[in-house]
């Protein structure tokens, strides 16, 4: 007896997605399905925003639908979309992501303060590396970074990994016995937590961790979806 796999449609990813993402936590932004269709998916693509060449992309990969972190003012295109903005941030790139924590190595997570009940960030421990053996691991991991900045505080063996940065949170991070903290963007607000307390700092770039989440995503959505082709741009 032969079994074949059901079909999948955008509403069955739609609604893993949704699960996953807790989508409840940002009742007022953009989650699950942007454009319907009912046409079975067999190439699914993945992309952060549109782009000039967006409409091509999508008709030379044959898609059958597509995921969109930003869908805003995307073009005409006649297959479904999904797309999820801040559930996206939030899970899938620099805060409370223990797909990311697992690849940083991290144990023992904690939750770095939060915000209307959502965790702004994760603590955790980790093999004690120097500085810089850490910082070529974080350019493998995200295809680089924006900004190294150093201190004189030894090894590494606890990290903050944050999807904010201001001075309370530096000074958390560092009470909490952080040796390094890993962000978006360098705020200028807080560079006078930096020096005073001597944690080191990476940021590793906005588009850089979207891009590592989108990359994370294709993973998560094969893991669940056998049978789905993932197409990323090139």
């Amino acid at each position: 007896m032969i079994v074949t796999c059901p079909q999948i449609y955008l509403d069955d990813i739609a609604q893993f997605l949704s699960s996953f993402f807790r989508v409840n936590r940002f009742s007022n932004d953009q989650n699950g399905v942007y454009i319907p269709s009912a046409r079975a998916i067999a190439r699914f693509g993945l992309a952060l925003e549109p782009w000039s060449e967006f409409t091509a992309w999508t008709q030379q990969e044959r898609l059958d639908g597509l995921f969109l972190h930003r869908p805003w003012q995307m073009p005409t295109v006649d297959i479904g979309v999904i797309a999820y903005h801040l559930a996206f941030d939030e899970s899938l790139t620099l805060g409370f992501n223990p797909r990311l924590a697992t690849v940083l190595e991290m144990s023992n997570l904690e939750v770095l303060s939060e915000k209307e009940g959502r965790a702004l960030g994760m603590l955790g421990d980790i093999e004690s590396h120097s500085f810089n053996q850490y910082c070529d691991r974080l350019k493998q991991i995200f295809h680089g970074c924006d900004r190294i900045i150093p201190s004189l505080t030894g090894n590494i063996s606890r990290v903050a990994v944050v999807g904010a940065m201001t001075d309370v949170l530096v000074r958390e991070a560092k009470e909490r016995g952080a040796n390094i903290y890993i962000t978006g963007q360098l705020r200028q607000s807080a560079k006078l937590a930096l020096e005073e307390t001597g944690i080191s700092c990476v940021t590793i770039g906005h588009r850089r961790s979207e891009e590592w989440g989108l990359r994370s995503l294709s993973g998560l959505l094969r893991d669940r979806f056998a049978q789905l082709e993932i197409v990323l741009p090139k």
